[in-house]
Protein backbone atom coordinates (compact mmCIF):
# COMPACT_ATOMS: atom_id res chain seq x y z
CA UNK A 1 0.00 0.00 0.00
CA UNK A 2 2.83 2.42 0.87
CA UNK A 3 4.56 1.69 -2.46
CA UNK A 4 1.28 1.94 -4.41
CA UNK A 5 0.59 5.41 -2.97
CA UNK A 6 4.09 6.60 -3.96
CA UNK A 7 4.26 5.27 -7.54
CA UNK A 8 1.86 6.53 -10.18
CA UNK A 9 0.47 5.89 -13.67
CA UNK A 10 -0.22 8.88 -15.98
CA UNK A 11 -3.80 9.38 -17.23
CA UNK A 12 -4.78 12.06 -19.75
CA UNK A 13 -8.24 13.54 -19.29
CA UNK A 14 -10.61 13.28 -22.27
CA UNK A 15 -14.35 13.44 -22.88
CA UNK A 16 -14.82 9.75 -22.09
CA UNK A 17 -12.91 9.47 -18.81
CA UNK A 18 -13.47 12.97 -17.41
CA UNK A 19 -15.68 11.88 -14.50
CA UNK A 20 -13.33 9.02 -13.55
CA UNK A 21 -10.33 11.39 -13.61
CA UNK A 22 -12.13 13.91 -11.39
CA UNK A 23 -13.13 11.13 -8.96
CA UNK A 24 -9.46 10.12 -8.59
CA UNK A 25 -8.40 13.74 -8.02
CA UNK A 26 -11.09 14.30 -5.37
CA UNK A 27 -9.67 11.37 -3.38
CA UNK A 28 -6.44 13.31 -2.89
CA UNK A 29 -3.05 11.71 -2.16
CA UNK A 30 -4.00 10.01 1.13
CA UNK A 31 -6.99 7.90 0.03
CA UNK A 32 -5.93 5.06 -2.27
CA UNK A 33 -6.23 5.07 -5.26
CA UNK A 34 -5.84 8.83 -5.40
CA UNK A 35 -3.69 11.36 -7.26
CA UNK A 36 -0.32 12.83 -6.25
CA UNK A 37 0.17 15.42 -9.01
CA UNK A 38 -1.68 16.88 -11.97
CA UNK A 39 0.01 18.45 -15.01
CA UNK A 40 -1.69 21.35 -16.81
CA UNK A 41 -1.58 21.70 -20.63
CA UNK A 42 1.18 24.34 -20.19
CA UNK A 43 3.30 21.57 -18.51
CA UNK A 44 3.13 23.12 -15.02
CA UNK A 45 2.78 20.50 -12.28
CA UNK A 46 0.37 21.03 -9.40
CA UNK A 47 0.77 19.02 -6.20
CA UNK A 48 -2.55 17.61 -5.01
CA UNK A 49 -3.23 17.78 -1.26
CA UNK A 50 -6.23 17.06 0.95
CA UNK A 51 -6.92 20.80 1.10
CA UNK A 52 -6.86 21.61 -2.63
CA UNK A 53 -8.12 18.33 -4.18
CA UNK A 54 -11.73 19.57 -4.66
CA UNK A 55 -10.54 22.83 -6.21
CA UNK A 56 -8.11 21.04 -8.58
CA UNK A 57 -10.81 18.53 -9.57
CA UNK A 58 -13.10 21.36 -10.69
CA UNK A 59 -10.30 22.86 -12.84
CA UNK A 60 -9.56 19.58 -14.67
CA UNK A 61 -10.28 19.86 -18.39
CA UNK A 62 -9.53 17.89 -21.55
CA UNK A 63 -5.76 17.57 -22.04
CA UNK A 64 -4.82 17.69 -18.35
CA UNK A 65 -2.66 14.82 -17.12
CA UNK A 66 -3.03 13.22 -13.69
CA UNK A 67 -0.56 10.95 -11.88
CA UNK A 68 -2.92 8.26 -10.59
CA UNK A 69 -1.63 6.05 -7.79
CA UNK A 70 -0.89 2.42 -8.59
CA UNK A 71 -4.02 0.24 -8.42
CA UNK A 72 -5.06 -3.40 -8.88
CA UNK A 73 -4.58 -4.63 -12.45
CA UNK A 74 -1.87 -2.12 -13.44
CA UNK A 75 1.05 -3.63 -15.36
CA UNK A 76 4.51 -3.25 -13.78
CA UNK A 77 8.01 -4.56 -14.43
CA UNK A 78 9.65 -6.61 -11.69
CA UNK A 79 13.41 -7.14 -11.58
CA UNK A 80 15.95 -8.85 -9.34
CA UNK A 81 19.65 -8.20 -9.68
CA UNK A 82 21.99 -9.54 -10.89
CA UNK A 83 20.08 -9.52 -14.20
CA UNK A 84 21.87 -12.48 -15.76
CA UNK A 85 19.28 -13.44 -18.39
CA UNK A 86 16.14 -12.16 -20.09
CA UNK A 87 13.75 -13.53 -17.45
CA UNK A 88 15.41 -11.48 -14.70
CA UNK A 89 12.89 -8.76 -15.58
CA UNK A 90 9.26 -9.64 -16.35
CA UNK A 91 5.91 -7.91 -16.19
CA UNK A 92 3.29 -8.65 -13.53
CA UNK A 93 -0.19 -7.39 -12.70
CA UNK A 94 -0.48 -5.40 -9.47
CA UNK A 95 -2.49 -6.56 -6.48
CA UNK A 96 -2.28 -3.84 -3.83
CA UNK A 97 -1.80 -5.28 -0.34
CA UNK A 98 -1.01 -3.77 3.08
CA UNK A 99 2.50 -3.14 4.48
CA UNK A 100 5.78 -2.40 2.71
CA UNK A 101 7.03 -5.73 1.31
CA UNK A 102 6.62 -7.01 -2.25
CA UNK A 103 4.87 -10.37 -2.40
CA UNK A 104 5.59 -12.89 -5.14
CA UNK A 105 4.24 -16.30 -6.07
CA UNK A 106 6.99 -18.84 -5.18
CA UNK A 107 6.51 -20.60 -8.54
CA UNK A 108 7.90 -17.47 -10.27
CA UNK A 109 11.04 -17.37 -8.09
CA UNK A 110 13.35 -19.63 -10.21
CA UNK A 111 13.81 -17.23 -13.18
CA UNK A 112 14.65 -14.41 -10.76
CA UNK A 113 16.75 -16.79 -8.62
CA UNK A 114 14.84 -15.20 -5.73
CA UNK A 115 14.08 -16.53 -2.26
CA UNK A 116 12.58 -15.05 0.87
CA UNK A 117 15.62 -14.65 3.10
CA UNK A 118 15.99 -10.89 2.66
CA UNK A 119 16.18 -10.51 -1.14
CA UNK A 120 15.51 -7.04 -2.53
CA UNK A 121 13.71 -6.49 -5.84
CA UNK A 122 12.89 -3.44 -7.96
CA UNK A 123 9.51 -2.52 -9.42
CA UNK A 124 9.17 -0.17 -12.40
CA UNK A 125 5.90 1.35 -13.61
CA UNK A 126 5.69 1.92 -17.42
CA UNK A 127 4.67 5.54 -18.09
CA UNK A 128 3.45 5.38 -21.72
CA UNK A 129 0.90 3.27 -23.61
CA UNK A 130 3.67 1.91 -25.86
CA UNK A 131 5.69 0.77 -22.84
CA UNK A 132 2.60 -0.81 -21.27
CA UNK A 133 1.78 -2.64 -24.52
CA UNK A 134 5.32 -4.03 -24.80
CA UNK A 135 5.30 -5.11 -21.16
CA UNK A 136 1.95 -6.86 -21.54
CA UNK A 137 2.61 -8.59 -24.86
CA UNK A 138 6.32 -9.42 -24.67
CA UNK A 139 7.28 -9.49 -20.99
CA UNK A 140 4.35 -11.21 -19.24
CA UNK A 141 5.30 -14.11 -16.98
CA UNK A 142 3.04 -16.37 -19.07
CA UNK A 143 5.11 -15.61 -22.19
CA UNK A 144 8.38 -16.46 -20.43
CA UNK A 145 7.61 -19.86 -18.90
CA UNK A 146 9.90 -21.55 -21.44
CA UNK A 147 13.60 -20.77 -21.17
CA UNK A 148 15.35 -19.65 -24.39
CA UNK A 149 18.44 -21.47 -23.11
CA UNK A 150 17.17 -25.07 -23.24
CA UNK A 151 13.51 -24.90 -24.24
CA UNK A 152 12.09 -26.28 -20.98
CA UNK A 153 9.87 -24.56 -18.41
CA UNK A 154 11.93 -22.37 -16.06
CA UNK A 155 8.79 -21.56 -14.03
CA UNK A 156 7.19 -24.38 -12.06
CA UNK A 157 6.83 -26.21 -8.78
CA UNK A 158 9.51 -25.90 -6.10
CA UNK A 159 9.84 -27.29 -2.57
CA UNK A 160 6.38 -27.84 -1.03
CA UNK A 161 4.66 -27.83 -4.43
CA UNK A 162 6.72 -30.82 -5.58
CA UNK A 163 6.43 -32.63 -2.22
CA UNK A 164 2.66 -32.07 -2.11
CA UNK A 165 2.17 -33.41 -5.66
CA UNK A 166 4.34 -36.43 -4.81
CA UNK A 167 2.43 -37.25 -1.60
CA UNK A 168 -0.93 -36.81 -3.34
CA UNK A 169 -0.22 -39.01 -6.37
CA UNK A 170 2.18 -41.70 -5.11
CA UNK A 171 0.43 -45.06 -4.88
CA UNK A 172 -3.34 -45.32 -4.62
CA UNK A 173 -4.10 -44.11 -1.11
CA UNK A 174 -7.89 -43.83 -0.57
CA UNK A 175 -9.39 -40.35 -0.06
CA UNK A 176 -12.98 -40.13 1.23
CA UNK A 177 -15.57 -37.65 -0.08
CA UNK A 178 -14.84 -35.10 2.64
CA UNK A 179 -11.07 -35.26 1.93
CA UNK A 180 -11.64 -34.93 -1.83
CA UNK A 181 -13.89 -31.90 -1.34
CA UNK A 182 -11.32 -30.36 1.01
CA UNK A 183 -8.60 -30.75 -1.66
CA UNK A 184 -10.77 -29.20 -4.37
CA UNK A 185 -12.57 -26.47 -2.44
CA UNK A 186 -10.54 -23.62 -4.02
CA UNK A 187 -11.40 -24.74 -7.58
CA UNK A 188 -14.42 -24.30 -9.83
CA UNK A 189 -14.91 -28.09 -10.02
CA UNK A 190 -18.54 -28.90 -9.23
CA UNK A 191 -18.60 -32.70 -9.27
CA UNK A 192 -16.22 -35.54 -8.48
CA UNK A 193 -15.34 -38.29 -10.99
CA UNK A 194 -16.57 -41.86 -10.59
CA UNK A 195 -15.11 -43.31 -7.34
CA UNK A 196 -12.15 -45.70 -7.56
CA UNK A 197 -13.99 -48.12 -5.26
CA UNK A 198 -15.62 -48.48 -1.87
CA UNK A 199 -14.06 -48.92 1.57
CA UNK A 200 -16.24 -49.90 4.56
CA UNK A 201 -19.29 -49.18 2.42
CA UNK A 202 -18.14 -45.62 1.62
CA UNK A 203 -16.89 -44.51 -1.83
CA UNK A 204 -13.27 -43.38 -2.11
CA UNK A 205 -11.11 -41.60 -4.67
CA UNK A 206 -7.34 -41.58 -5.26
CA UNK A 207 -4.87 -38.70 -5.51
CA UNK A 208 -4.34 -39.58 -9.18
CA UNK A 209 -8.05 -39.00 -9.88
CA UNK A 210 -7.99 -35.69 -8.00
CA UNK A 211 -4.87 -34.53 -9.89
CA UNK A 212 -6.48 -35.53 -13.22
CA UNK A 213 -9.20 -32.91 -12.63
CA UNK A 214 -6.68 -30.08 -13.18
CA UNK A 215 -5.21 -31.58 -16.39
CA UNK A 216 -6.59 -30.32 -19.73
CA UNK A 217 -8.75 -32.77 -21.70
CA UNK A 218 -6.95 -34.48 -24.59
CA UNK A 219 -3.48 -34.37 -22.99
CA UNK A 220 -1.41 -37.50 -23.79
CA UNK A 221 2.04 -37.95 -22.25
CA UNK A 222 4.29 -40.65 -20.80
CA UNK A 223 7.75 -40.39 -19.20
CA UNK A 224 9.93 -41.64 -16.32
CA UNK A 225 9.43 -39.83 -13.02
CA UNK A 226 12.33 -38.14 -11.22
CA UNK A 227 12.47 -40.86 -8.57
CA UNK A 228 12.80 -43.66 -11.17
CA UNK A 229 15.03 -46.44 -9.79
CA UNK A 230 16.79 -46.81 -13.20
CA UNK A 231 16.23 -50.57 -13.30
CA UNK A 232 18.35 -52.66 -15.69
CA UNK A 233 15.24 -53.33 -17.79
CA UNK A 234 12.58 -50.58 -17.75
CA UNK A 235 9.11 -52.14 -17.47
CA UNK A 236 7.47 -48.89 -18.58
CA UNK A 237 3.74 -49.00 -17.86
CA UNK A 238 4.23 -52.13 -15.72
CA UNK A 239 6.60 -50.30 -13.32
CA UNK A 240 6.21 -51.71 -9.79
CA UNK A 241 7.56 -48.53 -8.17
CA UNK A 242 4.88 -46.20 -9.63
CA UNK A 243 7.74 -44.27 -11.25
CA UNK A 244 6.48 -44.30 -14.87
CA UNK A 245 3.92 -41.56 -15.56
CA UNK A 246 1.15 -42.24 -18.08
CA UNK A 247 -1.43 -39.55 -18.94
CA UNK A 248 -4.13 -40.36 -21.50
CA UNK A 249 -6.85 -37.93 -22.56
CA UNK A 250 -6.13 -35.76 -19.51
CA UNK A 251 -6.33 -38.66 -17.03
CA UNK A 252 -3.36 -39.62 -14.84
CA UNK A 253 -3.56 -43.41 -15.12
CA UNK A 254 -0.29 -44.34 -13.42
CA UNK A 255 2.94 -42.88 -12.09
CA UNK A 256 3.83 -40.29 -9.50
CA UNK A 257 3.87 -36.53 -10.11
CA UNK A 258 7.23 -35.11 -8.98
CA UNK A 259 9.81 -32.54 -10.15
CA UNK A 260 10.14 -34.24 -13.56
CA UNK A 261 6.44 -33.60 -14.20
CA UNK A 262 5.78 -30.15 -12.71
CA UNK A 263 9.10 -28.84 -11.30
CA UNK A 264 10.94 -25.71 -12.39
CA UNK A 265 13.64 -26.46 -15.04
CA UNK A 266 12.00 -29.86 -15.76
CA UNK A 267 8.16 -29.74 -15.84
CA UNK A 268 7.31 -32.02 -18.78
CA UNK A 269 3.56 -31.61 -18.23
CA UNK A 270 3.88 -27.81 -18.24
CA UNK A 271 5.98 -27.94 -21.41
CA UNK A 272 3.48 -30.12 -23.26
CA UNK A 273 0.52 -27.91 -22.24
CA UNK A 274 2.32 -24.80 -23.58
CA UNK A 275 3.19 -26.51 -26.88
CA UNK A 276 -0.19 -28.19 -27.47
CA UNK A 277 -2.55 -25.65 -25.92
CA UNK A 278 -1.30 -22.17 -24.93
CA UNK A 279 0.89 -20.32 -22.41
CA UNK A 280 -2.30 -19.04 -20.71
CA UNK A 281 -3.54 -22.59 -20.15
CA UNK A 282 -0.11 -23.59 -18.80
CA UNK A 283 -0.25 -20.61 -16.43
CA UNK A 284 -3.71 -21.71 -15.25
CA UNK A 285 -2.45 -25.28 -14.79
CA UNK A 286 0.51 -24.08 -12.69
CA UNK A 287 -1.81 -21.96 -10.56
CA UNK A 288 -4.15 -24.91 -9.94
CA UNK A 289 -1.28 -27.36 -9.42
CA UNK A 290 0.38 -25.20 -6.77
CA UNK A 291 -2.90 -24.73 -4.88
CA UNK A 292 -3.69 -28.46 -5.06
CA UNK A 293 -0.15 -29.42 -3.98
CA UNK A 294 -0.34 -27.20 -0.90
CA UNK A 295 -3.71 -28.74 0.00
CA UNK A 296 -2.18 -32.18 -0.65
CA UNK A 297 0.78 -31.62 1.68
CA UNK A 298 -1.54 -30.31 4.41
CA UNK A 299 -3.92 -33.24 3.88
CA UNK A 300 -1.10 -35.80 4.26
CA UNK A 301 0.89 -33.90 6.90
CA UNK A 302 4.60 -33.31 6.42
CA UNK A 303 7.41 -32.30 8.76
CA UNK A 304 11.16 -32.84 8.96
CA UNK A 305 13.01 -32.92 12.27
CA UNK A 306 16.21 -34.20 13.81
CA UNK A 307 14.54 -37.57 14.51
CA UNK A 308 14.27 -38.18 10.76
CA UNK A 309 18.05 -38.76 10.61
CA UNK A 310 17.87 -41.53 13.22
CA UNK A 311 18.98 -44.95 12.01
CA UNK A 312 18.57 -48.24 13.95
CA UNK A 313 21.55 -49.71 15.88
CA UNK A 314 22.06 -52.52 13.33
CA UNK A 315 22.45 -49.92 10.54
CA UNK A 316 24.95 -47.95 12.65
CA UNK A 317 26.96 -51.17 13.21
CA UNK A 318 27.02 -51.93 9.47
CA UNK A 319 28.18 -48.36 8.72
CA UNK A 320 30.93 -48.66 11.39
CA UNK A 321 32.07 -51.95 9.80
CA UNK A 322 32.15 -50.30 6.36
CA UNK A 323 34.26 -47.32 7.48
CA UNK A 324 36.56 -49.58 9.54
CA UNK A 325 37.13 -51.82 6.49
CA UNK A 326 37.86 -48.74 4.35
CA UNK A 327 40.42 -47.47 6.88
CA UNK A 328 42.10 -50.89 6.98
CA UNK A 329 42.26 -51.03 3.16
CA UNK A 330 43.78 -47.53 3.13
CA UNK A 331 46.38 -48.68 5.69
CA UNK A 332 47.22 -51.73 3.55
CA UNK A 333 47.77 -49.44 0.54
CA UNK A 334 50.07 -47.22 2.65
CA UNK A 335 52.05 -50.26 3.85
CA UNK A 336 52.39 -51.51 0.25
CA UNK A 337 53.58 -48.03 -0.77
CA UNK A 338 56.18 -47.93 2.04
CA UNK A 339 57.39 -51.42 1.13
CA UNK A 340 57.70 -50.47 -2.55
CA UNK A 341 55.07 -53.06 -3.56
CA UNK A 342 52.42 -50.62 -4.88
CA UNK A 343 51.94 -50.79 -8.67
CA UNK A 344 51.74 -47.29 -10.21
CA UNK A 345 48.72 -46.54 -12.42
CA UNK A 346 49.49 -45.81 -16.10
CA UNK A 347 50.67 -42.21 -16.47
CA UNK A 348 50.76 -41.64 -12.67
CA UNK A 349 53.58 -41.44 -10.15
CA UNK A 350 53.59 -43.69 -7.06
CA UNK A 351 52.47 -40.78 -4.84
CA UNK A 352 49.58 -39.91 -7.20
CA UNK A 353 48.60 -43.58 -7.43
CA UNK A 354 48.47 -43.92 -3.63
CA UNK A 355 46.35 -40.79 -3.25
CA UNK A 356 43.94 -41.85 -6.00
CA UNK A 357 43.53 -45.38 -4.61
CA UNK A 358 42.91 -44.08 -1.06
CA UNK A 359 40.39 -41.48 -2.36
CA UNK A 360 38.54 -44.23 -4.29
CA UNK A 361 38.46 -46.54 -1.26
CA UNK A 362 37.13 -43.85 1.09
CA UNK A 363 34.65 -42.56 -1.51
CA UNK A 364 33.20 -46.06 -1.93
CA UNK A 365 32.92 -46.34 1.86
CA UNK A 366 30.76 -43.20 2.01
CA UNK A 367 28.57 -44.42 -0.86
CA UNK A 368 28.11 -47.81 0.82
CA UNK A 369 27.26 -46.11 4.13
CA UNK A 370 24.66 -44.04 2.27
CA UNK A 371 23.09 -47.15 0.74
CA UNK A 372 22.92 -48.82 4.17
CA UNK A 373 21.22 -45.74 5.64
CA UNK A 374 18.90 -45.55 2.61
CA UNK A 375 17.72 -49.12 3.17
CA UNK A 376 16.49 -48.14 6.64
CA UNK A 377 15.11 -44.73 5.62
CA UNK A 378 12.15 -45.50 3.36
CA UNK A 379 9.50 -43.33 1.69
CA UNK A 380 7.86 -42.86 5.09
CA UNK A 381 10.86 -40.62 5.91
CA UNK A 382 10.33 -36.94 5.06
CA UNK A 383 13.97 -36.40 4.06
CA UNK A 384 13.83 -39.28 1.57
CA UNK A 385 10.56 -37.95 0.10
CA UNK A 386 12.16 -34.52 -0.47
CA UNK A 387 15.29 -36.07 -2.02
CA UNK A 388 13.66 -38.61 -4.37
CA UNK A 389 10.84 -36.30 -5.51
CA UNK A 390 13.32 -33.57 -6.50
CA UNK A 391 11.79 -31.08 -4.04
CA UNK A 392 15.00 -30.33 -2.15
CA UNK A 393 18.39 -31.88 -1.47
CA UNK A 394 19.70 -35.30 -2.42
CA UNK A 395 20.37 -38.70 -0.91
CA UNK A 396 24.00 -37.57 -0.48
CA UNK A 397 22.81 -34.86 1.94
CA UNK A 398 20.87 -37.48 3.90
CA UNK A 399 23.91 -39.79 3.86
CA UNK A 400 26.07 -37.07 5.40
CA UNK A 401 23.42 -36.27 8.02
CA UNK A 402 22.68 -39.85 9.05
CA UNK A 403 25.72 -41.99 8.17
CA UNK A 404 29.10 -40.51 7.25
CA UNK A 405 30.30 -37.09 6.01
CA UNK A 406 33.18 -38.62 4.04
CA UNK A 407 36.52 -37.49 2.66
CA UNK A 408 37.21 -33.73 2.59
CA UNK A 409 39.24 -32.51 -0.36
CA UNK A 410 41.06 -29.42 -1.61
CA UNK A 411 41.48 -29.10 -5.39
CA UNK A 412 40.42 -32.72 -5.83
CA UNK A 413 43.07 -34.13 -3.48
CA UNK A 414 43.20 -35.15 0.17
CA UNK A 415 44.20 -32.41 2.62
CA UNK A 416 48.03 -32.24 2.81
CA UNK A 417 49.02 -28.76 3.93
CA UNK A 418 49.38 -27.76 7.56
CA UNK A 419 52.45 -28.21 9.77
CA UNK A 420 55.80 -29.54 8.52
CA UNK A 421 55.29 -33.22 7.63
CA UNK A 422 51.74 -33.41 9.01
CA UNK A 423 48.35 -31.71 8.73
CA UNK A 424 47.74 -31.06 12.46
CA UNK A 425 49.79 -31.49 15.65
CA UNK A 426 47.40 -34.29 16.69
CA UNK A 427 49.01 -36.71 14.19
CA UNK A 428 52.45 -38.29 13.86
CA UNK A 429 54.94 -36.87 11.37
CA UNK A 430 54.58 -38.57 7.97
CA UNK A 431 51.21 -40.20 8.86
CA UNK A 432 49.41 -41.01 5.56
CA UNK A 433 46.31 -42.52 7.23
CA UNK A 434 42.70 -41.62 6.45
CA UNK A 435 42.04 -39.62 9.65
CA UNK A 436 45.25 -37.58 9.28
CA UNK A 437 44.28 -36.34 5.81
CA UNK A 438 40.66 -35.27 6.09
CA UNK A 439 38.44 -38.38 6.27
CA UNK A 440 35.37 -37.49 8.39
CA UNK A 441 33.92 -40.75 9.69
CA UNK A 442 31.21 -39.12 11.85
CA UNK A 443 27.80 -37.97 10.62
CA UNK A 444 26.36 -34.50 11.16
CA UNK A 445 23.74 -36.06 13.46
CA UNK A 446 26.39 -37.61 15.75
CA UNK A 447 28.66 -34.56 15.53
CA UNK A 448 32.28 -34.15 14.40
CA UNK A 449 35.32 -34.40 16.67
CA UNK A 450 37.76 -31.42 16.73
CA UNK A 451 40.11 -32.68 13.98
CA UNK A 452 37.19 -33.68 11.74
CA UNK A 453 35.61 -30.28 12.30
CA UNK A 454 38.82 -28.50 11.28
CA UNK A 455 39.23 -30.58 8.10
CA UNK A 456 35.59 -29.98 7.25
CA UNK A 457 36.13 -26.21 7.62
CA UNK A 458 39.10 -26.44 5.22
CA UNK A 459 36.94 -28.20 2.61
CA UNK A 460 34.15 -25.66 3.13
CA UNK A 461 36.55 -22.73 2.71
CA UNK A 462 37.45 -23.93 -0.78
CA UNK A 463 33.76 -23.83 -1.74
CA UNK A 464 33.42 -20.23 -0.56
CA UNK A 465 36.55 -19.05 -2.37
CA UNK A 466 35.54 -20.94 -5.51
CA UNK A 467 32.09 -19.28 -5.50
CA UNK A 468 33.57 -15.78 -5.14
CA UNK A 469 36.12 -16.33 -7.93
CA UNK A 470 33.63 -17.95 -10.33
CA UNK A 471 31.16 -15.07 -9.87
CA UNK A 472 33.72 -12.45 -10.90
CA UNK A 473 35.08 -14.58 -13.75
CA UNK A 474 31.66 -15.36 -15.25
CA UNK A 475 30.56 -11.72 -14.87
CA UNK A 476 33.60 -10.45 -16.75
CA UNK A 477 33.18 -13.14 -19.43
CA UNK A 478 29.53 -12.14 -19.94
CA UNK A 479 30.49 -8.46 -20.20
CA UNK A 480 33.04 -9.24 -22.93
CA UNK A 481 30.58 -11.46 -24.80
CA UNK A 482 27.83 -8.81 -24.69
CA UNK A 483 30.21 -6.14 -26.00
CA UNK A 484 31.47 -8.43 -28.76
CA UNK A 485 28.04 -9.68 -29.90
CA UNK A 486 25.77 -6.66 -29.32
CA UNK A 487 25.77 -5.64 -33.01
CA UNK A 488 24.72 -9.05 -34.33
CA UNK A 489 21.11 -9.63 -35.32
CA UNK A 490 19.04 -12.33 -36.99
CA UNK A 491 17.67 -11.02 -40.29
CA UNK A 492 14.37 -12.00 -41.90
CA UNK A 493 16.13 -14.44 -44.25
CA UNK A 494 17.46 -16.41 -41.23
CA UNK A 495 21.07 -15.22 -41.56
CA UNK A 496 23.03 -13.59 -38.75
CA UNK A 497 24.64 -10.30 -39.80
CA UNK A 498 26.38 -7.39 -38.13
CA UNK A 499 25.68 -3.69 -38.73
CA UNK A 500 27.79 -3.46 -41.92
CA UNK A 501 25.85 -6.35 -43.49
CA UNK A 502 28.70 -8.87 -43.09
CA UNK A 503 27.33 -12.41 -42.72
CA UNK A 504 28.40 -14.12 -39.49
CA UNK A 505 26.22 -17.23 -39.89
CA UNK A 506 24.23 -18.31 -42.94
CA UNK A 507 21.68 -19.79 -40.56
CA UNK A 508 21.18 -18.82 -36.90
CA UNK A 509 22.95 -21.35 -34.66
CA UNK A 510 23.76 -23.42 -37.79
CA UNK A 511 20.30 -25.03 -37.52
CA UNK A 512 17.88 -22.07 -37.40
CA UNK A 513 16.16 -23.45 -34.29
CA UNK A 514 14.81 -21.28 -31.47
CA UNK A 515 15.43 -23.37 -28.34
CA UNK A 516 12.23 -22.17 -26.67
CA UNK A 517 10.16 -23.45 -29.64
CA UNK A 518 11.64 -26.94 -29.83
CA UNK A 519 10.02 -29.96 -28.19
CA UNK A 520 11.59 -30.38 -24.78
CA UNK A 521 9.44 -33.07 -23.13
CA UNK A 522 9.78 -35.74 -25.84
CA UNK A 523 10.31 -36.11 -29.55
CA UNK A 524 7.28 -35.43 -31.73
CA UNK A 525 5.59 -38.40 -33.33
CA UNK A 526 3.23 -38.59 -36.29
CA UNK A 527 0.26 -39.86 -34.24
CA UNK A 528 0.39 -36.88 -31.90
CA UNK A 529 0.75 -34.37 -34.74
CA UNK A 530 -2.30 -35.88 -36.52
CA UNK A 531 -4.29 -35.88 -33.26
CA UNK A 532 -3.46 -32.20 -32.61
CA UNK A 533 -4.45 -31.17 -36.16
CA UNK A 534 -7.76 -33.06 -35.89
CA UNK A 535 -8.50 -31.55 -32.48
CA UNK A 536 -7.85 -28.01 -33.74
CA UNK A 537 -10.03 -28.58 -36.83
CA UNK A 538 -12.91 -29.97 -34.76
CA UNK A 539 -12.63 -27.00 -32.37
Amino acid sequence: MVVAMELSVPMIANARNMEIVKTFVRRGPDRHPGVNYVTRPDQRRVKVTDKNCEEVAEQIDIGWKIDRQLADGDIVLFNRQPSLHRMSIMSHRVKVMPYKTFRLNPAVCPPYNADFDGDEMNMHVPQTEEARAEAEILMRVQENILSPRFGGPIIGGIHDYVTGSFLLTHGRKPIDRRGAMELLKKFDITELPKPEGTLDGEPYWTGKQIFSLILPKGLDLSFKADFCYNCDVCKGEDCENDAYVVIRDGQLLMGTIDAEAVGAFKGKITDRIIKEYSPSMASEFLDRMTRLALRGIMHAGFSFGIDDEDIPPEAAEQIDDTTRTAREKSQQLIEAYNAGELEPLPGRTLDETLEMRIMQTLGKARDTAGKIAGRYLGLDNSGVVMAVSGARGSMLNLTQMAACVGQQSVRGERIKRGYAGRTLPHFRCGDLGAEAHGFVESSYKDGLNPTEFFFHAIGGREGLVDTAIRTSQSGYLQRRLVNALQDLEVKYDGTVKETRGMIVQFQYGEDGVDASRRDYASKDNVKRIIKNVLRKESA
